[in-house]
């Protein structure tokens, strides 16, 4: 993952796009999230912690409502695609089997989920549970705020200490 960091930082910044904003951009893709964008902010531009903190939290928080909202819908147009059908069935099934934290442990198995830094969590994968599981959606913005934020200070923690290491 720090290649593909690395990678990501080093075009944008070649096109003339400034620090912040990179990490910004990282930190609203799926996947990477404020987990990458927090250690490109810190690791790899060696920006304040508390400036790549708030931006990577809010390019991370950004598309979440966008996801509670349309994705359910957006995903039954897909469906109708024959081409697209396939990959958005295993997308489905894909995260709903990390449902059963969620059935166990309520809103408190979502905050568990988003705040834990672990590949296939995360801001984007619990909107995208929230929505399909049709939890109440400002509820399930809230939890995932907070479990962004929880994952945002995790990763600084172990960038700050890490990172040194690293480079």
């Amino acid at each position: 993952m720090q290649e593909i960091c690395q990678t990501i930082q080093e075009f944008l910044t070649a096109h003339g796009i400034p620090d912040w904003l990179v990490v910004f951009i990282i930190s609203l893709c799926p996947v990477l999230e404020c987990r990458l964008g927090m250690f490109t902010a810190i690791v790899l531009l060696g920006m304040n912690p508390f400036v790549g903190f708030i931006i990577s939290f809010i390019g991370n928080i950004l598309p979440i409502p966008f996801i509670l909202l349309l994705i359910n819908w957006i995903f039954d147009i897909l469906k109708k695609i024959p081409v697209v059908k396939k990959p958005i069935i295993w997308l489905e099934e894909k995260t709903l089997k990390k449902r059963d934290k969620i059935d166990k442990y309520g809103v408190w198995g979502l905050l568990l989920f988003v705040a834990i830094p672990l590949p296939g969590t995360g801001g984007w994968t619990g909107a995208l549970l929230a929505s399909l599981l049709h939890l109440d959606r400002k509820k399930s913005f809230g939890v995932i705020c907070v479990g962004v934020f929880i994952a945002g200070l995790i990763i600084t923690v172990l960038s700050l200490i890490f990172g040194a290491v690293i480079f």
